[in-house]
């Protein structure tokens, strides 16, 4: 029988008061007070609060990891737990712990992350539809999902039904993509990860499949490559695909030119950040997990993010400690970092990760009973049931943890360590050395005092290059658990921490900082007639621009005796940060090959994966990527990210007026030849009383053309207020004259042309577009279009009024001193996005996204 959920506090909390009450808890922070009551907060359906601050929360979770540890020899008290986690200061279970553990309002699992699949040889159709489902049940719960498609037979393969041929693997993208997009998870949507092995012969359509607009786009893609690939491109030789996969009796296969093949995922990453790499080879190697592969424990894929490979139905909750914690006097010449505290906690967090094991098996006990008693047929729920009893399986006998840690740039330069250095690296690696061998230890004991996982067996691992690792850095950590077994079969991740590090105040994972100053946006309300207005958007909204010091940048600014509320000027904030440990240590200074180089050294401390990003400036080529590839597979990384700024939009950029790249000015640029047809922006807006609406031709995301005039009267055009895009296509008309039609997709799927727009718009609107157009092909940067337009004296009111909506709907695209992008959170419609771990990151809201 379920456990049952122990009743929730009755008090509630109006929205309000939680976010006042949190706000006075994180001192001030407004960002950390939204993201906590709008992600963590207890809730029930109905939007009430049943917690005021955090406070309140880490009381929850340390009473029941408090009653789970009574089940057991010599347990933590409550009190003691709550030390551990509260005020995000040590241990920071995340995102679903978070809000699930206590929770009785929501039927849900306590897992961040699961995978999916079969045994590797089933590709009906059934099987197909069958991961679909499976998907779907686990996103409905919170859950972040992975599976790979290297089952599916290759296009053109012959089939039994009635299509004769197979589709390949694109189709089946689309569709998983498609359910992923369909799935809320309050507020959010959910997040999917396939991947597909290199040995595939459909591995280009599936590298090339995001690169078509508006396809793909609710998932991750990562390509799975072997070394037997890694080491054809080095040495410009051909590479056998193969259907299934690395069979020794294919019934498909053909070479390719590796290097060919390669350039392509080079190109892809380079221009729009996917696919990512899997080192494949080195994952499997390294897995111990994979130890047991004959047993289930076959690792197939990973989650959205890359840090945890999972075998089918296994799945991992998350932890991280924040590690700026440790540092005693941080930024002061006699910092020091506190490793005797830092070991006991790591092993308490390993601790309390079993402990949140025995709640997720309460939790899926709870979804079993729920299914049970849903009304529909036995049938429909089969599926669903068969999914959760696997999974129960799974964490039971495995009991998979993953510790993490956040804040390691902060703790680099709390210390006085320049991040991506030589001390630096060295540094981190010997923390994650110490974080492993504590970590292990941890399990080792809590094995002596719980038992073992229940399929351990020292023999299967005493080849594993990890377990031998461990063994050479603690030779009575591995004979203790030769003797004793150990609780878990893997503990150890570096996952993303984008809304934990918010509420940590600290950068987040194992990424340096973003920026140390950056400029945020707060709306001006319009009965305010002392605000002071920097910006004015698309829709007629007034917003005002502050500076926002990093916590901890604030935190050295004190600590070298800089006044934290003087307002500074542009000039006086660069001379301290010139000052301070985050000078050229920020994500975009760190040499590129350091943060690879970093990444191998501290994976061999890992057990799962670590999610990481490097970013690169816009202007590097494709070798560079290449490059960085090869160097991150040499240095023993089991996955990489390479994100180009531009190469994705939503990137926060720094408080500095941003410097146009030459290369991006000059004529020729964009298609010297109008293309038939460009992806298009509709742009809404108000001047005075008048609607206007604009068409906005796109090449690689940047203004090609625009189209402006009234909408919604008879001298206009109208379409759907929920159409933002289509497509704007060059036409002839009866009279073989040129013309500019627009089409988009209605509700229903079908797709809706307005032919002629130049017909729909006053002549002389257009005339002056015309003009406006041919300079934004011609490579002119916008702001200097925007200046041109500004600078045109105009004597017809509607026409300088047109001028004005002409210069708003283009400012979008400039670098206006907070973002360089025309995409929006999601949730508060913010346009401050940062790109980090593989995530999106609003940092007005806190709301994140993978992929």
């Amino acid at each position: 029988m379920p456990v049952q959920e122990k009743a929730a506090a009755s008090k509630s909390f109006s929205q309000q008061e939680a976010f006042e009450a949190s706000v006075k808890y994180f001192n001030g922070d407004d960002l950390a007070a939204r993201v906590w009551v709008n992600k963590y907060a207890l809730k029930d359906s109905d939007g009430n609060i049943y917690e005021e601050t955090p406070n309140d929360m880490h009381h929850r979770i340390a009473k029941e990891i408090a009653r789970v540890e009574k089940k057991y020899e010599n347990p933590m008290s409550e009190e003691e737990v709550f030390d551990l986690i509260k005020n995000f200061k040590y241990i920071v279970p995340q995102g679903s712990p978070m809000a699930g553990i206590g929770n009785p309002y929501q039927v849900g699992s306590l897992s961040n992350c699961f995978v999916i699949g079969n045994d590797g040889n089933s590709d009906s159709y059934g099987g197909i539809m069958k991961i679909d489902q499976e998907q779907v049940q686990l996103m409905k719960r919170r859950g972040g999902v992975g599976h790979d498609l290297s089952h599916i037979r290759p296009k053109g393969s012959a089939v039994k039904n009635s299509a004769l041929t197979s589709t390949g693997i694109v189709p089946f993208m689309e569709r998983y993509s498609n359910s992923t997009r369909e799935v809320a998870q309050d507020g959010r949507r959910g997040a999917l990860m396939l991947s597909v092995s290199i040995n595939h012969p459909d591995v280009e359509d599936f590298i090339d499949a995001k690169m078509e607009q508006g396809k793909v786009t609710g998932a991750n893609v990562s390509v799975r490559i072997d070394d037997e690939f890694m080491k054809a491109v080095r040495n410009n030789t051909n590479y056998t695909q193969k259907y299934p996969v690395f069979s020794n009796n294919p019934k498909f296969s053909k070479d390719i030119q590796a290097d060919k093949l390669w350039k392509k995922i080079v190109h892809n990453a380079w221009k729009s950040a996917e696919p990512g790499i899997l080192f494949w080879d080195t994952v499997i190697n390294e897995s111990v997990p994979d130890c047991y592969a004959d047993l289930g424990y076959k690792t197939v894929s990973t989650n959205p993010c890359g840090e945890i490979p999972l075998c089918p139905y296994d799945s991992c909750r998350l932890l991280a400690i924040n590690l700026y914690s440790y540092v005693d006097k941080p930024f002061t010449e006699n910092a020091s970092f506190n490793f005797d505290l830092f070991k006991n906690h790591v092993g308490k967090a390993q601790r309390i990760m079993d402990d949140i094991i025995d709640l997720e098996l309460e939790k899926i006990d709870n979804i079993l009973a729920k299914i049970d008693a849903d009304p529909e047929d036995e049938v429909v729920k089969r599926v669903e049931k068969e999914l959760w009893l696997n999974i129960r399986t799974k964490a039971y006998e495995g009991r998979r943890t993953g510790i993490g840690i956040t804040a390691e740039g902060d703790m680099l330069a709390g210390l006085g360590i320049k991040y991506g250095s030589e001390q630096g690296i060295d540094f981190s690696t010997d923390i994650h050395k110490k974080l492993a061998l504590a970590a292990y230890r941890s399990s080792v004991d809590t094995a002596k005092e719980r038992g073992a996982f229940s399929i351990f067996d020292s023999e299967r691992e005493k080849n594993n290059p990890f377990i031998l690792r461990l063994k050479d850095a603690d030779e009575k950590l591995y004979y203790d658990m030769l003797e004793y077994g150990r609780r878990n079969i893997a503990l150890l991740t570096i996952a993303p921490t984008g809304t934990t590090s918010l509420m940590t105040q600290t950068t987040s994972g194992i990424e340096p900082v973003f920026l140390p100053v950056y400029k945020r946006r707060r709306k001006v309300n319009p009965n305010d007639k002392d605000a002071r207005i920097d910006f004015v958007d698309e829709v007629g909204d007034s917003w005002e621009e502050y500076v926002v010091f990093h916590h901890r940048f604030k935190e050295w600014m004190r600590a070298n005796g800089h006044d934290t509320d003087k307002n500074y000027s542009q000039e006086e904030i660069d001379k301290l940060v010139k000052k301070s440990p985050y000078y050229q240590a920020t994500s975009n200074d760190v040499d590129w090959m350091s943060k690879v180089k970093m990444q191998g050294a501290v994976q061999k401390w890992v057990d799962h994966s670590i999610s990481v990003t490097i970013n690169l400036p816009n202007n590097v080529d494709e070798e560079l990527v290449g490059r960085l590839y090869l160097e991150a597979w040499e240095a023993g990384c089991k996955g990489v990210t390479v994100y180009r700024d531009g190469s994705r939009s939503g990137v926060l950029i720094s408080n500095e007026e941003k410097k146009e790249d030459k290369a991006d000015q000059k004529a020729g640029s964009f298609p010297l030849k109008r293309p038939q047809t460009l992806l298009a922006d509709v742009v809404r807006f108000q001047n005075n009383k008048d609607k206007w609406i604009a068409f906005i031709g796109l090449v690689d995301d940047k203004p090609y053309e625009i189209f402006t005039g009234f909408a919604d009267d008879e001298e206009g055009i109208m379409i759907p207020r929920w159409v933002n895009e289509g497509y704007i296509i060059k036409n002839r008309d009866e009279n073989g004259q040129s013309r500019y039609d627009f089409q988009y997709e209605n509700k229903r799927g079908y797709k809706t042309t307005i032919e002629g727009l130049s017909h729909k718009f006053n002549p002389e609107f257009w005339n002056y577009a015309k003009l406006i157009s041919s300079t934004l092909r011609h490579g002119m940067s916008i702001d200097k279009v925007v200046d041109l337009i500004n600078s045109l004296q105009l004597d017809n009111e509607s026409i300088n009024t047109w001028k004005n909506g002409v210069v708003r709907a283009l400012k979008r695209f400039i670098a206006d001193g907070t973002v360089a992008s025309k995409e929006k959170c999601s949730n508060c419609n913010s346009t401050s996005l940062i790109y980090q771990e593989g995530c999106l990151t609003c940092k007005d809201c806190g709301s994140s996204k993978c992929g």
